[in-house]
C-alpha cells in the first residue's frame, strides 16, 4: 500500500519552462512561457544510443501541470503508475510528456481559437519540436502518441485527425464526444444559474473573478460554458458566444453547429484517412459517467469502424468520470506496444 507523501521513481523527471511563440499575444493575455514535464523511463541514462517512443499527456478541463502531483490516500499518480509499469516490464519504456494548456478560462480544448489562442499549434509546433530536439525520441509519427481524459481525451482524439504527420496513436479516456448527450444537459443547468445574473455570462465571470473560486454550486458548469464557447464559438474579436439563448434556453443553431463541427463523432468521416493510418486507437469510459461520455466513446468507436477502420480498442468499465487514473497504465501499455 503506497505511502501518502511520495513514491521514489525508477525513472526520472525533468521540469522545463518552454517559451511558446504560438501563444505570444494570445487574446486572454495568458503566459507564453509554459511549464513542461518530461518523464524519462528506467534505463534512459544507461544506454545513450537508445531511442524511445513518446506519449504526450493532455489534461482535462481546468487541469494544469501542477495537478499531476496531486496524490490521494491509497492511490498513486499517473506518473507513479507509469513508472511502476515500465520498471516491472509491463510495457516497452516510453518518454512521457505532460503538457500544460491552461487558459484564464480554465482550458483550451487543445484547439486554435480567436477566443483563447493557438493551443493546437502550440502542442504541435512548439512542444513536439522542443521534446524531439532535447530528448532521445524515436522520430516519426509512428512512434508518437497522445493520452488524455475528458477534455484531454478530446484533445487526444482530434489532434491525430488534424495532424497524422505528427501522431500515430491515441488513448482517449472519457473524451468529450456525442455533444447532444454531454453538453445539452449542461446548457439547461447554465440557463438556470444565469438567472441570478440576468442571463449574462459576463456578469457571472466578473463575479467569479472577484471571490473565491467554486464557492457557488454552478461555478463549474458556467466556467465550462464560457471556456468551451471561447474555444468553439468565439467571434473574430475573441468574444465567446454561448450556443444557446441564456434566457430561453433555445439553441442558437448556427452557433451550435460550430460546436458540432468539433464533435469527434461527426469529425470521424471527414478524417477517416488519417484515422486509418494510426497504429493505436484506445477508447473507454465508465458505465456511470456523469456526462454520458461512455456513450460518446461508443459512438466514436462506431463511427471509426463505420469508416472502415477495424482496429479499435474499446472498453466500458464500472465507475464514473472521476478517480479513473488506475485505467491509465492499461492504455499506456497498449500505446507503448504499438508505438515502439
Amino acid at each position: 500500500m503506497p505511502l501518502p507523501w511520495r513514491k521514489d521513481l525508477a525513472g526520472r523527471v525533468e521540469d522545463h519552462v518552454l517559451y511558446a511563440p504560438s501563444l505570444a499575444a494570445n487574446p486572454l493575455g495568458d503566459p507564453a512561457q509554459r511549464p513542461l514535464r518530461v518523464y524519462l523511463p528506467p534505463g534512459y541514462d544507461d544506454d545513450p544510443g537508445r531511442r524511445y517512443p513518446s506519449v504526450y499527456v493532455l489534461q482535462g478541463y481546468s487541469g494544469h501541470l501542477g495537478m499531476a502531483d496531486n496524490r490521494s490516500a491509497f492511490r498513486l499518480t499517473f506518473l507513479e503508475l507509469a513508472d511502476e509499469l515500465f520498471e516491472g516490464g509491463g510495457a516497452p519504456p516510453c518518454i512521457l510528456v505532460f503538457v500544460d494548456a491552461w487558459t484564464a478560462y480554465g482550458g483550451s480544448q487543445f484547439v486554435d481559437s480567436p477566443g483563447t489562442g493557438r493551443y493546437h499549434t502550440y502542442l504541435c509546433d512548439d512542444v513536439v519540436p522542443f521534446v524531439d530536439s532535447g530528448f532521445r525520441t524515436l522520430p516519426g509519427a509512428a512512434h508518437r502518441g497522445l493520452h488524455g481524459k475528458s477534455s484531454g481525451g478530446f484533445g487526444a482524439l482530434v489532434t491525430p485527425m488534424l495532424r497524422p504527420d505528427l501522431f500515430g496513436g491515441l488513448a482517449s479516456h472519457a473524451g468529450d464526444a456525442l455533444y447532444e448527450y454531454c453538453y445539452i444537459p449542461e446548457f439547461a443547468k447554465a440557463v438556470r444559474a444565469l438567472r441570478e445574473y440576468d442571463g449574462s455570462i459576463e456578469a457571472w465571470w466578473d463575479d467569479f473573478r472577484g471571490r473565491v473560486a467554486f464557492t457557488k454550486s454552478a461555478d463549474d458548469t458556467l466556467l465550462m460554458m464560457l471556456g468551451v464557447s471561447a474555444c468553439f464559438s468565439a467571434t473574430e474579436d475573441g468574444t465567446p458566444v454561448l450556443p444557446f439563448d441564456p434566457h430561453t434556453g433555445r439553441l442558437r443553431e448556427e452557433t451550435w453547429a460550430r460546436w458540432l463541427d468539433w464533435d469527434p463523432v461527426r469529425m470521424v468521416p471527414r478524417y477517416a484517412e488519417a484515422l486509418a493510418g494510426l497504429r493505436a486507437i484506445w477508447l473507454d469510459g465508465g458505465r456511470s459517467d456523469e456526462w454520458y461520455l461512455e456513450i460518446g466513446a461508443g459512438a466514436v468507436r462506431d463511427a471509426i469502424t463505420g469508416a472502415g477502420v477495424s482496429d479499435v480498442h474499446f472498453e466500458l468499465f464500472d465507475g464514473g468520470h472521476g478517480r479513473i487514473e488506475y485505467r491509465y497504465p492499461l492504455s499506456l501499455a497498449y500505446l507503448a506496444e504499438r508505438l515502439q
